[in-house]
């Protein structure tokens, strides 16, 4: 596992962004795995100033979807396809038309589970996913004790994180869904790069299970371990309880580009 600790979010937003700049310029029609959230921003927004630069062209670029809410139509401002409108395909000028994801609104959603994981492997499967990670260590929605070869499949939300979701909802709890639909931790070590993004004090014990600790389902990242190709960006609050963190400064802070993206 690749662990880079940069000095805070926005140096790893640049960082993540030109990974995937260099992917795209590798493979114009790549597939990027996108998380919702607000860790991930700066990676958005570092990759659109990009492309308002002309240093990447993303017109031939596919966005894949990480996890959705079950039962909000896919224009409701609060779903995750329509987060992602606005986060990711807009500001990079990809259409809709290149945007894969679970239907969260289908009669059958298991059905719409096993098709969503169908259809990614006929689009090529994803080249980079993007991933965020929880205080308890989950990615996705894949909380703790989740099985690390779950495919995606429907979850029931715990009570507190409906109570956090509650602020994009107007601070009303009833309005959040019960359930989501989310890869599964199977289904997300299929992609060719794992990539994940954490940043603050908060998200520190969470980095050192992922990285330091065994493989274990009491922390889904750590699953990451079993990966060919897995990077861990942490800034330097996140990275703070890493015993090895000097060792990754030294390894990776010097390299004129980081290897393999």
């Amino acid at each position: 596992m690749e662990v880079v600790i940069v000095p805070d979010a926005a140096a790893g937003g640049e960082l993540i962004a030109e990974s995937m700049a260099q992917l795209l310029r590798r493979k114009p029609d790549a597939l990027l795995g996108v998380a919702t959230g607000s860790t991930p921003l700066p990676v958005y927004q570092a990759l659109a100033a990009r492309v308002r630069a002309g240093a990447v062209d993303t017109h031939r670029a596919r966005i894949a979807q990480l996890d959705e809410y079950v039962g909000l139509p896919a224009d409701h401002p609060e779903s995750y396809r329509s987060v992602l409108r606005r986060e990711v395909l807009e500001p990079l000028g990809i259409p809709m038309d290149a945007f894969t994801g679970p239907d969260g609104t289908a009669d059958d959603v298991q059905a719409a589970c096993e098709e969503y994981d169908r259809a990614l492997a006929a689009a090529g499967g994803v080249d980079l996913q993007l991933l965020g990670i929880g205080t308890d260590g989950h990615i996705g929605f894949n909380e703790p004790c989740s099985s690390l070869a779950s495919r995606t499949r429907i979850k029931t939300l715990t009570e507190q994180t409906r109570i956090d979701n509650a602020r994009f909802f107007d601070g009303d709890i009833a309005q959040v869904p019960h359930h989501v639909i989310t890869q599964g931790i199977g289904t997300i070590l299929e992609a060719r790069h794992l990539v994940l993004l954490a940043t603050g004090e908060g998200k520190a014990d969470a980095v050192a299970a992922t990285v330091e600790g065994p493989v274990a389902a009491i922390c889904p990242a750590s699953a990451l371990q079993l990966h060919p190709h897995a990077t861990v960006v942490a800034d330097e609050a996140a990275a703070s309880k890493l015993k090895l963190a000097d060792y990754f400064r030294n390894t990776y802070a010097h390299k004129p580009e980081w290897q393999g993206l």
